[in-house]
């Protein structure tokens, strides 16, 4: 449970605090980054240092660093106690991004999350599966790649009904959906309703369990500190991050001062879709990183230009 905390939490009695001395480690990765020194600098010091990583091992790289510079729950959560300042935390994004464009590093084509764009950025409305790009004839040069869904076909028969959508497609849907918030940049204030937590019959179990284990005052019991354990672990895993605000003002720095897209922009794509989920009716929906959804209609050449959704 604790591996897949961040550095500087500590989960006790089914609580998540601060652990002030790995805290304090976080705070100075900001402040080192903020005074100029690069992640690989800050990483060679710390592990020079015999400073311990989140795994309680001396050893750092730029990458771990820059996990922790890029970190939301540091702003604070309903499980996180808050441990860098809102306006801490922006100068240090707002940097990266300087870095990044300075050093031609907006993307990175290596990476196989990157080698194309919409790489795990398209998902099924029926079946909730991702898409996957399939060749078609390859005799026939011209024809178009296809993105299905992973089941779309499953041992020679169709079993997913969503269809397939061209790259062609995609871009025209995000440009509409893009010029969309560019034509009313009120619509990126538009914040998302947050969705009740679902648990499973097996949290229901545990905290009943738990309960009653407390009306027996059977305090000091192994079973007890298990089961709180094990429901802190449930708790855990469906957190919701409150970062709304962090990225709305981010796709307001990308929009900002653009005029309405003729063409689609991958890097563009990059910083401000989240997902795009298509359906079999011909709709897809546009999640943008701060939640704000926009509908688009990609069959037959139908444009629905007046439905949103948070």
């Amino acid at each position: 449970m604790q591996r897949h905390m961040p550095i500087g939490y500590r989960m006790r009695d089914g609580k998540v605090y601060l652990e002030e001395t790995k805290a304090q480690i976080v705070r100075r990765v900001f402040s080192d980054y903020l005074s100029g020194i690069s992640t690989y600098a800050i990483a060679k010091e710390l592990t020079a240092n015999g400073i311990m990583n989140a795994n309680n091992k001396p050893s750092w790289n730029h990458c771990s660093i820059g996990k922790i510079l890029e970190n939301v729950k540091y702003l604070g959560d309903e499980m996180h106690p808050q441990m860098i300042e809102t306006e801490i935390f922006e100068q240090v994004q707002n940097y990266r991004e300087k870095q990044r464009r300075r050093l031609g590093r907006v993307t990175h084509p290596n990476s196989m999350n990157t080698q194309n764009p919409f790489s795990g950025k398209l998902w099924c409305g029926e079946c909730g599966e991702v898409f996957r790009k399939y060749a078609g004839n390859c005799r026939r040069p011209s024809e178009k790649r296809k993105w299905k869904c992973k089941n779309y076909v499953y041992k020679n028969r169709v079993h997913c009904i969503s269809g397939a959508v061209t790259e062609e497609q995609i871009k025209e849907i995000f440009v509409l959906a893009v010029n969309k918030i560019i034509k009313t940049p009120s619509l990126m204030e538009k914040k998302p309703k947050e969705s009740p937590r679902r648990f499973q019959p097996e949290f229901w179990k545990l905290d009943q369990r738990i309960k009653e284990l407390e009306a027996d005052e059977q305090y000091s019991s192994k079973e007890l500190a298990m089961l709180i354990f094990q429901r802190a672990e449930i708790l855990y895993q469906t957190v919701q991050v409150h970062d709304y605000d962090h990225h709305t003002e981010k796709m307001k720095q990308a929009l900002s001062e653009k005029d309405l897209q003729t063409e689609f922009h991958e890097e563009l794509f990059l910083q401000i879709v989240k997902r795009m989920t298509i359906y079999a009716d011909g709709r897809i929906d546009v999640e943008f990183i701060n939640g704000l959804k926009v509908y688009e209609i990609y069959k037959d050449g139908k444009k629905d230009d007046e439905t949103y959704k948070n």
